[in-house]
């Protein structure tokens, strides 16, 4: 319901007192004290003895909430009630609430504005509703906080002051304890409610604690609160605050991947100019490759560099999803929380996150989205082996993955021979231990990183794409999948095909390779050999006959003297050693990812480019959930078990059609939360006051560091403390919902959708199987069995068997399991206005139904109360600046029955 706010200069300006005005001339006002990041002020309202203009007419009414900031003059709208239909004593189950940072005084005055809604007239598109004035009310903040029963009766009057038009409770709330005793009568008759709202004595956790609320402000921003009071099915009051936050990860995290990718793409295009000399069509072909590669390059300097300049907001609207400059930025994202205070039942929280499915709109969506357009791609790819040798998807992979372990390993070793050396000239025993078996365990996983058939195929690739070596036919390697035979069982897997002789070239040396790997294994026991002689208790000479052969090979003949000088030219061997190895491997892993850029230009970037796109936005929600779950779970300990032994579960919810665009965005997104499998995440202690989350890693290997205040840290147990990555388990099933997914289950094709559910089945088992059994079965919170999941598991598997139309019983059953396995949710549609919306709303109803024993009668009227009133309502508002779900009454005829918004609530709006 939208009401203009209105200007009152006049009544402002009496509310500001002159008293409290300093010696400056400016206003100094009375704070309100409340715990930490709790809201500022709360409070319930209702009716009593409303005036109708005839004698038989039932009211329909609501309040609207307008507030007078003292240091303006200018009334503004805050919030509204919900419709209370046919009574002239309503009782109010939506609450006013003012979050921690609203500027909000004991001077403060609020004006209460009583609406009769007169007629309800149902136009051709959406329901016109038409308000009447009653009467209004004014009340200063200070006068509600400070009275003894903390309540205040306020006369309601005409808008000259004159006529009496009834009275409005006022009540103030304290989330808490409930005092004992009935709460009196509730009944579906509105007419007939006389029940009181019971003040409170205790005030729990909001969004956050006060111990966490440093490090969880970093993430969250500009929350919204929302209060509602529903009866429950024993005639009680339960209390429920509703928040929605922004989050600045929404700008954080793409601005850290993109960073991310410019190095490695920086790196990767030095790597193929430090090929070395090419025969002509090679380096033709090497040519082209950088030359795309800079543009697209330049391209995410720009991008990063337009995100620099961007300030206000920490979320993207859905109005701004077709913008390039914002394409790698996650669409509305938001925390949806849910604080429920109920009798008899401990306090409990239910979070969402709520975002538009991450797709790349920019880019478009008239070839489909990235499943369909990454396995056409690797199709065509495969046909082009006239011009390059083809690499199967697994083998470029692997290339990435030995160029990233040289990168990352070869400054370690260097930076521990130095270290070693340093220990050496100090004479130190026990330091030269240590910096040898650091030294010994990298220079390992060194040397294990290049034991693959890959590397000497590659070799071999490059030596004959040399000047000089003359090929009988184009270099293309055998495709295991067509000649039946897996890579690493080949001898030449290239199968290079050349001349027996090759001008101006001696034949290739297949084991020269070996030779030259082996060499840093043998560098490095010659290191270990001096060190255990030098470390010898008595040994200042050796005796001739005490020789081992590792030391032999060495040719060392006595380890006396200066430890330095004995084992600095055995430390630069293994270094120059290294460095001929990385410098082979490094030429024949670049020549490998040459081979799958140049098979695919430009069609192989812009994909890359797709691929970036959809995973910043998917990664952006990931590591706002998980930052969130953390912090609401640092005191369970099963949870934190769990997390560090199986993984987390993360849920998605999707409410796409599998027509048109949305089919794409579908595939898009498919994609972009497969992906998140290969991120792993570590929580650290916060050094600084700088909590926000450190990314590293490189395409398909990412590790994010969640930083926590030392305090926090300390309850974490030893295995995480200690750096142990945590792994990721999410899973997306889709259900669309609206107009368009009739049309496709009637005329078009819902095979995509039926797919990805069966897939993502599959990962929900495994993620439950590992879970029951790495898991004590008293780790699940107490009213979960492990006979319940598996019943709900089935019940999922034969709903997504059952193949029924818009069956949104596979969501309610997935989410469902999510949170009885302390999974992360997460509810999307396009944008995560409309759609979501219903969905979120919905889900809170039917958990408050479940688990908090909602009155069944009251079921409908609280989900519209969160609809018209609520968060959600309010999203809307971000987004479009308008009150108005975007439906129609045609589309909602298509939708599921309890995913329909309210009368009122939805028209024509931009999505």
């Amino acid at each position: 319901m939208e009401i203009k706010e209105e200007r009152a200069s006049d009544e402002a300006r009496q509310f500001l007192p002159s008293s409290q005005v300093d010696s400056l001339g400016e206003p100094q006002f009375t704070s309100i004290q409340r715990i930490a990041n709790e809201p500022k002020l709360e409070f319930s309202l209702a009716c009593k003895g409303l005036v109708a203009a005839t004698r038989d007419r039932k009211l329909n009414t609501f309040i609207q909430v307008s507030v007078v900031h003292p240091a303006e003059h200018i009334l503004t709208r805050y919030s509204s009630t919900e419709i209370v239909e046919g009574t002239r004593d309503p009782l109010f189950l939506t609450g006013v609430t003012f979050p921690p940072e609203y500027p909000i005084y004991e001077e403060t005055k609020i004006k209460l504005t009583v609406y009769d809604v007169k007629d309800k007239s149902q136009g051709t598109v959406s329901i016109l509703l038409h308000f009447f004035f009653l009467g209004c009310t004014t009340f200063r903040v200070g006068d509600l906080v400070k009275s003894k029963e903390q309540q205040l009766t306020l006369t309601l009057r005409t808008s000259d002051g004159g006529k009496t038009v009834g009275t409005i409770e006022v009540n103030l709330v304290k989330m808490g304890e409930f005092e004992d005793g009935e709460m009196g009568h509730i009944t579906t008759d509105a007419q007939d409610q006389k029940c009181a709202l019971v003040r409170e004595c205790t005030t729990p956790e909001g969004l956050s604690g006060k111990d966490n609320l440093p490090s969880l402000n970093a993430v969250l921003k500009n929350p919204i609160c929302k209060l509602y009071r529903f009866p429950t099915s024993d005639n009680k009051w339960m209390r429920i605050r509703e928040q929605m936050a922004e989050t600045t990860l929404s700008f954080h995290v793409p601005k850290e991947l993109i960073n991310l990718h410019i190095k490695e793409d920086m790196r990767r295009n030095q790597e193929l100019k430090d090929l070395g000399e090419l025969a002509p069509h090679w380096d033709n072909m090497r040519k082209s490759v950088i030359a795309h590669c800079d543009q697209m390059l330049s391209m995410y300097q720009d991008t990063l560099a337009e995100l620099g300049k961007h300030t206000g907001s920490s979320f993207k609207s859905s109005c701004s999803k077709g913008e390039k400059t914002l394409e790698f930025i996650p669409i509305n994202l938001h925390l949806q929380r849910m604080h429920v205070h109920s009798p008899r039942l401990k306090d409990a929280l239910y979070d969402v996150i709520t975002v538009g499915a991450p797709a790349a709109h920019f880019q478009g969506f008239k070839n489909g989205g990235l499943r369909k357009l990454l396995s056409k791609f690797e199709a065509e790819r495969r046909n082009t082996g006239y011009q390059c040798i083809y690499y199967s998807p697994e083998n470029t992979a692997k290339a990435k993955e030995v160029l990233s372990n040289i990168n990352h390993l070869q400054p370690l070793i260097s930076s521990h021979a130095d270290l070693l050396l340093n220990s050496a000239s100090q004479h130190s025993p026990d330091s030269l231990k240590n910096s040898l078996k650091m030294l010994s365990e990298k220079t390992e996983l060194f040397v294990h990183a290049f034991k693959d058939q890959l590397v000497r195929s590659a070799l071999l690739a490059l030596y004959t794409a040399r000047p000089g070596c003359v090929i009988k036919k184009p270099a293309v390697p055998r495709n295991s999948a067509e000649e039946g035979d897996d890579l690493k069982h080949q001898d030449h897997p290239s199968q290079i095909k050349r001349q027996d002789s090759i001008p101006h070239h001696s034949e290739y040396d297949e084991e020269e390779w070996d030779r030259v790997w082996a060499n840093v294994g043998k560098s490095l026991n010659c290191v270990i050999a001096m060190v255990d002689r030098l470390l010898e208790k008595d040994s200042s000479k050796i005796k001739e006959g005490e020789n081992d052969p590792s030391a032999a090979d060495c040719k060392v003949l006595h380890a006396g003297g200066d430890w330095y000088e004995q084992l600095y030219p055995l430390v630069i061997t293994l270094k120059d050693c290294m460095g001929e190895v990385v410098t082979r491997a490094k030429q024949s892993m670049a020549f490998v990812l040459l081979q799958e850029l140049a098979c695919g230009l430009p069609q192989c970037l812009m994909l890359t480019l797709r691929r970036d796109i959809v995973f910043s936005q998917a990664l952006a929600g990931l590591v706002c959930g998980f930052i969130i779950k953390l912090h609401t779970s640092l005191h369970d300990q099963g949870f934190l078990q769990q997390l560090h032994t199986v993984g987390l579960l993360v849920q998605y919810e999707g409410l796409l059609s599998t027509y048109s665009e949305e089919a794409g965005m579908l595939e898009d997104m498919a994609v972009g939360i497969s992906d998140l499998q290969k991120v792993m995440f570590k929580v650290i202690e916060a050094k600084s006051e700088d909590f926000l989350p450190i990314i590293t890693g490189r395409r398909e290997h990412y590790v994010i560091e969640v930083q926590l205040p030392a305090k926090m840290f300390e309850l974490l147990p030893q295995e995480i403390k200690e750096g142990k990555l945590l792994r990721m388990y999410p899973v997306l099933f889709n259900v669309g919902i609206n107009e368009q997914q009739t049309l496709a289950e009637r005329f078009g094709d819902t095979t995509l959708q039926e797919n990805i559910n069966q897939e993502n089945l599959e990962l929900l088992k495994e993620y439950y199987n590992l879970f029951t059994e790495k898991m004590p079965p008293d780790c699940l919170p107490h009213f979960q069995e492990q006979n319940d999941l598996k019943g709900l598991l089935e019940n999922l598997h034969q709903n997504i068997q059952a193949k029924r139309r818009k069956n949104v019983e596979i969501m309610w059953l997935a989410a469902t399991i999510c949170r009885k396995l302390n999974g992360v949710r997460f509810t999307c549609c396009k944008s995560a206005k409309d759609r979501t919306s219903m969905s979120v709303t919905l889900e809170q109803c039917s958990i408050l139904r479940d688990e908090h024993q909602l009155h069944k009668d009251f079921f409908i009227r609280a989900l519209d109360c969160m609809r018209r009133e609520g968060c959600r309502i309010e999203n809307v508002l971000k987004n479009v600046k308008c009150r108005k779900y975007a439906f129609n009454m045609i589309q909602l005829m298509a939708f599921p029955k309890y995913y329909r918004p309210p009368e009122g609530t939805y028209g024509k709006a931009d999505t």
